[in-house]
């Protein structure tokens, strides 16, 4: 059945390779662009052309930008002397969202060295005084935390990360043990 249908599996198949999409989903997606909604797809592919010109790396922190210099970076109203550190510039998206943050980010991917210098040099330009690591739990995450802590040690800086434990409205038999250990580690007075 591939057979003359070459250009809607090449579709099907670039749809697949995004992240979360499965082979169905895929699927449903070609069909409905190729059959029932041409202009959504040559809408999608414009701003996904638009998209890739446009948009790079903050030259300060690593965020998403249309400019040099990041809308966050730029933004006054920021408290530039807290920062929050993440490994990805989709975190920030979700922590804005939360509405519970009132600093400035920094993005850092990988513990290389040209990565090091450039997070101590926004410590400096930024005065930062307060850390917070909003980074997936896990062991190797720890690591990177200690890593960074050691090259930072040098600023009077205070360091916390985001709370760890059990998820609002999930049941403690759902849970794993890991994050249930964290949870009652991480207790709160009420």
């Amino acid at each position: 059945m591939k057979k003359g249908l070459e250009k809607f599996y090449d579709l099907v198949s670039s749809f697949e390779a995004l992240p979360t999409i499965g082979k169905k989903t895929a699927q449903r997606l070609a069909y409905h662009i190729v059959m029932n909604d041409n202009y959504s797809g040559i809408k999608i592919s414009h701003c996904i052309e638009n998209a890739i010109k446009n948009i790079k790396k903050c030259i300060k922190c690593g965020s998403m930008s249309q400019n040099e210099i990041c809308e966050i970076c730029l933004d006054e109203t920021k408290n530039r002397n807290k920062m929050c550190l993440v490994q990805s510039a989709k975190d920030i998206f979700y922590i804005n969202e939360s509405k519970q943050f009132d600093g400035i980010f920094f993005v850092i991917e990988k513990l290389e060295k040209e990565e090091i210098n450039n997070l101590k040099i926004f410590v400096e330009d930024n005065s930062i005084t307060h850390v917070l690591f909003a980074l997936t739990p896990s062991l190797s995450n720890d690591s990177f935390i200690l890593f960074i802590e050691d090259n930072l040690s040098k600023y009077n800086i205070n360091f916390t990360k985001i709370a760890q434990g059990v998820p609002t409205g999930v049941s403690l038999e759902n849970v794993d043990v890991l994050s249930l250990g964290k949870a009652i580690q991480s207790q709160t007075k009420i």
